[in-house]
């Protein structure tokens, strides 16, 4: 199947500059292709992550990534999507970003020949004022800037120069890479269609109007109540496992909404067809098995993160879903247990009645007495039904953690002080 086909039957197609140019290019030849992330922060999230699975997809295919960080654009900020101006970054801050981003791209794509990183920093910031005047503001077109929706969507409130000349910099950036390693085509969301379209007329105007270069754009991915894929109460889903832990991000994947999981499949998976349609038929005929749920959660998480971070993460989930939690390491009980609601104690043998109520685990004794003759009390996996039962901080998970589960879905994480 021809990559651009594939894109198509996955939905992740949402314009394009030249189909069946773009279509015969790739058909036999290896190309060279990139797209950029600004390193406004340490880690991407999985709203970055969109743009990125399209060029693995053509790394896959044979083509050749270049992954473009920007150390200089990152200094100024791209207005797409914004209603305001952003804060400027220090150079030290978006360093460390660089770093940080680099590092996340050489795990999702390898450290071997077939992926550049460049960072755009090596040749906008040797660029002089006049330089860029003579060399490439003559090429653009105040009137065309400003029809560009990027732009178009901040005049009311108004828009800095400094962000206003951001599209000038990352058609730079195309023209760079195609002079220098035939880069010929740019990808990315849907809201850079404005700053990819000038990359292509300012190559056009300095190489020729033969020179064959494209650009391609990703669908806005929304989730099926219409809210914007990848936010959450808890705010972002980052791949930085520091941000957003493996087991948490296990997590998000494994709780989408029927309406929306073969759509993330097609996006986020390298699965093919064959196989989606086959959980698609199970979303229909079995909703309440989560098949497509489990495929979809097991195969991102070991794309981001690795075989290893999945299977702890499955381990933690089976575990609390059990209520098994015996075997769970302080590794893991940190990583699942981190954002359940939790208490405080000391590490003084206690009556398990007064040690609940002392925690604020329960509101009085009497309710307390209750739960625990009824079997609603679980300490570290194991359930207690002896009012008189001694609770011992000490006796499990290196004295420092106590796992209390009430009811059959309530946990809640005791740290011993």
């Amino acid at each position: 199947m021809n990559i651009i086909d594939e894109l198509q039957w996955r939905d992740a197609i949402n314009q394009q500059t030249n189909e069946e140019g773009l279509r015969e290019l790739v058909e036999n030849n290896s190309i060279s292709l990139y797209c950029g992330v600004d390193p406004t922060g340490g880690s991407m999230h999985i709203g970055h992550l969109i743009p990125f699975m399209m060029m693995k997809r053509f790394q896959l295919a044979g083509h050749k990534p270049f992954i473009l960080i920007g150390g200089a654009t990152g200094t100024i900020g791209d207005p797409s999507g914004r209603t305001s101006e952003r804060m400027l970054q220090t150079l030290e801050t978006i360093q460390e970003n660089v770093e940080g981003l680099s590092s996340q791209m050489k795990k999702l794509f390898g450290k071997d020949a077939n992926v550049t990183i460049v960072n755009n920093y090596d040749w906008l910031s040797s660029l002089t004022l006049l330089d860029f005047l003579r060399s490439y503001g003559k090429d653009f077109n105040i009137n065309t800037m400003l029809a560009k929706d990027i732009v178009a969507s901040r005049l009311d409130k108004g828009i800095s120069f400094t962000e206003f000349a951001y599209q000038i910099l990352q058609s730079i950036d195309f023209l760079h890479l195609f002079k220098n390693h035939n880069v010929q085509l740019q990808i990315g969301g849907a809201d850079q269609w404005g700053n990819i379209t000038s990359g292509l007329d300012l190559i056009r105007k300095k190489e020729g109007n033969d020179a064959k270069v494209f650009g391609l754009t990703i669908p806005l991915m929304l989730k099926a109540d219409g809210t914007k894929f990848g936010k959450t109460a808890g705010g972002a889903i980052w791949l930085d496992p520091k941000r957003t832990s493996p087991y948490e991000f296990y997590q998000f994947w494994l709780n989408q909404d029927d309406r929306d999981v073969i759509k993330y499949l097609k996006f986020f998976t390298f699965l093919d067809k064959e196989e989606i349609d086959f959980l698609e038929e199970k979303v229909k005929n079995e909703p309440e098995k989560r098949e497509a749920q489990k495929r979809l959660a097991e195969e991102v998480t070991k794309f981001v993160h690795d075989e290893t971070a999945l299977q702890e993460a499955q381990k933690i989930t089976q575990a609390l879903f059990s209520g098994n939690v015996k075997d769970l390491t302080v590794k893991e009980i940190e990583q699942g247990l981190q954002n359940m609601p939790s208490f405080n104690t000391t590490n003084k043998t206690k009556n398990i009645v007064d040690w609940l109520v002392e925690i604020n685990c329960e509101p009085s004794k009497r309710q307390a007495r209750e739960d625990v003759i009824n079997g609603a009390i679980n300490i570290n996996g194991e359930k207690v039904t002896d009012i008189n039962f001694l609770v011992n901080p000490n006796s499990a998970f290196e004295g420092k953690y106590m796992i209390i589960r009430k009811g059959k879905r309530n946990y809640f994480l005791v740290k011993i002080l």
